[in-house]
């Protein structure tokens, strides 16, 4: 899926989850897929093994990528507020709302960078499961 790019969507951290969610729906259905898919050894001359499991890989791969891209581009943009937001602070100590924002923010951020170890996980789990079904129809390039 193609993801939308855009400022709102690291700004308001339910909208990012929820972008997050769509786009895994690769990884969440990669089991699926397969099962449809790969023919078992019985019907294996009616579809071409070699070439489902290839669009499957580069379909993964960009996938990944682009949710990647837009993870660390959201971490990019909250760490450029919360820096921006602490120096304000240093120059007005005793605003309240000030620091009750710099706080949501720096939550924001943590919850972000948390999302890199959950895509980690998603990734491993879906490579794991191509691996399995697809290393006897296709030879991924070393790059991953």
């Amino acid at each position: 899926m193609a993801a939308p790019s855009g400022v709102r969507t690291c700004e308001d951290f339910a909208e990012f989850q929820e972008l997050l969610r769509v786009m895994r729906t690769i990884d969440d259905r990669i089991v699926h897929e397969l099962n449809t898919t790969l023919p078992t050894a019985s019907f294996a001359g009616k579809v071409d093994a070699n070439q489902t499991c290839k669009e499957l890989y580069q379909s993964l791969m960009e996938a990944h990528a682009s949710r990647e891209k837009i993870i660390k581009s959201c971490i990019a943009q909250t760490s450029n507020v919360v820096k921006t937001l602490r120096e304000e602070r240093e120059k007005a100590q005793d605003d309240v709302a000030l620091l009750k924002q710099l706080r949501q923010e720096q939550t924001k951020l943590k919850l972000m960078q948390s999302e890199l170890n959950v895509e980690e996980v998603v990734n491993d789990r879906s490579w794991k499961v191509f691996n399995e079904r697809c290393r006897i129809h296709y030879k991924p390039p070393k790059s991953q």
